[in-house]
């Protein structure tokens, strides 16, 4: 192919790129800057370029080996493609690898003529110009090269994860139940007395006018027994962790708005409700790479601990728990579940999160599914495990697993973990890397395209280094906990409110008495 012919492809593959509107439900889009409303419509690659961390790294061969697969998967997953989308994908592939032949053939060709020149060879002259003219084609289609590589990233990070072989297919209500545990529920039966608004309203543990007041509605004030709940469920929660290898950070609550995206943290709510679903913080003379917003989960601080990385098999995985606050502004969108502590807006999060080599991670999502349970069955409650289908999965899981405790005074059922398998999705946006053991199986390839040469930062970072896998699971998201540890431990006497039985395993974290209330409306606890 003449280099005419190869620039003209270049430019025709390209236009499709160019065209293609970055918004849509998946992390492929940059979050919006809250000076400029508009500005989620630039490609990602322009902003990445001037990121503190390196470009994401993505398999494109895992991606376009099996075109038919991948679009798939993202319609599974309700992540809608433009038809050609994959089609458009693969030809700016097919490019990027055209030009990086090219390149090699012209660099040599460089060499050479400086060869001849520095040694007399030929007519200097002559060979003066070719070389010229080489240096301008080289620059050209290295211009040519990066922009048809930054489209080529636009296109294929709004492309999720690859789900689970055995994740359910369809909504949330596929969703396969993998076991319960706990005292036995009559499901469908609402018990309005167990309401737990209607019990902190009458104690005063809520202070739904003050809130009101001070920063509107879902931000409550948790008042009495419900401060000291929350940070007795903190201390048992990391008890059963660092019992478990799990290593204590406070992680910041503040994050870059960056690293936020890497993690693919794009609540599902924006499919249908287009205003901004994390709390950005206005800083309009930041550049694009210091833009600043509130962590909608400690996840996104704790992957941010192993970003840029390059860690040795021998010490995976590494376990960490983080106790921080997470900000959701989509608290109440769903248009339900707006009463009370099950949906607010700011909450306090005990996290598990953990990388681990890419052979690691399944084992790994048992055992943080088993420190889950073993945090609900001391609180006595009774749960169900969920294997979730794949239109409940965010951008980055490959898998995950829902545990919900029974509410009898919403008389539902009420997610109170999560636990998801990101495979190497948020280590490849990161740059979470790591050295294999000598004895370890060689590292995943991404095989062969023809006889076009890979790009060599796909295959080398100080030789052929895989991706880690991140995992997430929630300890304890304390509302959820309270409002379920409330629901089902209510007192009666003589159909009034006596006070609350509480699990005998937070005791020990328990600081102060066990009375509560004022006048005439006293309760008290009753370690169970």
């Amino acid at each position: 192919m003449s280099d005419r012919s190869t620039i003209s492809l270049v430019r025709q593959y390209r236009h499709y790129a160019t065209q293609t509107s970055l918004k849509g439900p998946l992390i492929g889009v940059k979050p919006k800057s809250p000076s400029s409303p508009s500005s989620s419509s630039a490609p990602a690659s322009t902003s990445l370029a001037s990121s503190s961390l390196p470009k994401p790294r993505l398999d494109y061969h895992d991606l376009l080996s099996d075109p038919q697969r991948t679009t798939r998967n993202a319609l599974l997953r309700k992540s809608p493609l433009q038809p050609d989308h994959l089609a458009h994908l693969g030809r700016l592939r097919s490019t990027q690898l055209l030009l990086l032949q090219k390149l090699s053939t012209i660099k040599s060709k460089q060499k050479e003529i400086g060869s001849l020149i520095k040694i007399g060879l030929g007519d200097t002259a002559e060979l003066k110009e070719q070389a010229k003219k080489i240096k301008s084609k080289i620059k050209e289609y290295e211009v040519n090269l990066g922009e048809t590589e930054n489209e080529q990233l636009d296109l294929a990070l709004l492309l999720p994860n690859f789900s689970h072989p055995n994740s359910p297919i369809g909504p949330e209500e596929n969703a396969k139940t993998i076991e319960t545990f706990g005292p036995s529920v009559i499901e469908g039966q609402v018990e309005n007395r167990r309401d737990h608004v209607d019990f902190c309203n009458h104690f005063d543990l809520l202070d739904n006018q003050a809130s009101s007041v001070t920063s509107g509605s879902s931000w409550p004030y948790l008042k009495s027994i419900l401060a000291l709940l929350e940070q007795s469920l903190i201390n048992y929660s990391l008890s059963i962790a660092i019992k478990n290898g799990f290593s204590p950070v406070i992680p910041p609550d503040v994050i870059k708005e960056d690293i936020a995206w890497r993690c693919g943290f794009q609540p599902r709510d924006s499919l249908s409700n287009p205003s901004t679903q994390t709390y950005h913080l206005a800083q309009p003379d930041n550049p694009p790479q210091q833009r600043l917003c509130l962590a909608g989960t400690s996840e996104i601080p704790l992957a941010g601990l192993f970003a840029n990385r390059l860690f040795h098999e021998e010490d995976l995985p590494k376990k960490v728990v983080g106790v921080g606050r997470a900000f959701r502004a989509e608290a109440g969108a769903r248009g339900s579940d707006t009463r009370g502590l099950y949906r607010v807006h700011q909450f306090t999060k005990v996290e598990l999160f953990a990388v681990t080599a890419e052979n690691g991670s399944e084992q790994m999502m048992e055992e943080i599914r088993e420190v889950q349970k073993e945090i609900a069955r001391g609180l006595g409650l009774s749960v169900r495990v969920l294997d979730m289908p794949t239109e409940e999965l965010g951008a980055s899981a490959h898998r995950k697993y829902d545990m919900e405790a029974w509410m009898p005074g919403r008389g539902k059922w009420g997610e109170i973990t999560s636990t998801s398998n990101c495979t190497s999705y948020q280590s490849r946006r990161l740059s979470i890397t790591y050295r294999p053991s000598p004895t370890s199986p060689s590292p995943s390839s991404s095989g062969k395209e023809g006889d076009l040469p890979v790009p060599p930062s796909e295959t080398q970072h100080n030789g052929p280094l895989p991706f880690a896998h991140t995992l997430n699971g929630t300890a304890a998201a304390i509302p959820r906990l309270i409002v379920a540890l409330i629901e089902n431990g209510i007192r009666f006497k003589d159909d009034e409110y006596e006070g609350v039985n509480l699990p005998k395993v937070l005791e020990r974290f328990w600081v102060g008495g066990v009375e509560f209330g004022e006048g005439k409306r006293k309760g008290s606890i009753r370690w169970i």
